[in-house]
């Protein structure tokens, strides 16, 4: 029996068919006899949206407030996925970042990621359910839920890996693999068949959009 860390991100569960698409994947492992706990983003275009209301409000705003708003993306999906799973009759509850023990700096917006307490979801693993986590956030030693910079559920995700000691960590987006460059834009792109860590973290710090690059750091 593997740990799995299965990560989605906001094209995967960009809408309510995409979410039952992940919950199979999910399901697929669970059948296989793996353990999986899983981080979600936001749905595709929901972060944005919260984005520009805040700075519709004022663009002078409280940053901590600010990521109280932008966070609730993850929450929502974090829910549908549990409700998706459940579905399927497997036992899965959300977590939000501070429920999942993610404690990070008091930098909001671009906070890092200092600790995952790990003990709440290694006991739900052992109880054999299906943790999903809100990527993107934790909370500071003041409390205050913080979020980690764009794309930050990847480095959720791999966080959350290291911190379970997981076999393995998928993540999981729109396109099947990594290209040379986006293959919805260039219809010559290439999958390579294997990428190294010095490899993906140079894409990674060039702009390259398949890894948050503190993921890779």
């Amino acid at each position: 029996m593997d740990t799995l860390v299965m990560k989605f991100g906001g094209t995967s569960v960009a809408n309510l068919e995409r979410i039952e698409n992940a919950a199979a994947k999910v399901a697929a492992e669970i059948a296989r006899g793996n353990r999986c706990a899983v981080v979600v983003s936001a749905m595709a275009g929901v972060t944005n949206q919260l984005v520009q209301w805040c700075n519709e409000l004022t663009p002078d705003y409280d940053a901590r407030e600010y990521d109280a708003v932008v966070a609730t993306g993850e929450q929502v999906t974090a829910g549908l996925m549990a409700i998706a799973l459940q579905k399927r009759g497997i036992d899965a509850r959300s977590w939000q970042g501070w429920q999942a023990g993610i404690v990070s700096t008091h930098a909001h917006g671009r906070a890092r990621i200092q600790d995952i307490e790990s003990g709440g979801l290694r006991a739900a693993l052992d109880r054999g359910e299906v943790p999903v986590v809100a990527g993107f956030q934790g909370v500071s030693a003041e409390g205050r839920i913080t979020t980690l910079g764009r794309g930050g559920s990847d480095t959720s995700a791999v966080a959350l890996a290291a911190a379970l000691k997981a076999d393995r960590c998928d993540i999981y987006t729109d396109v099947d693999g990594v290209y040379t460059t986006d293959p919805r834009l260039v219809k010559e792109a290439r999958k390579l068949k294997r990428v190294s860590f010095e490899e993906m973290l140079e894409m990674a710090s060039v702009g390259a959009k398949v890894l948050q690059i503190r993921s890779v750091e």
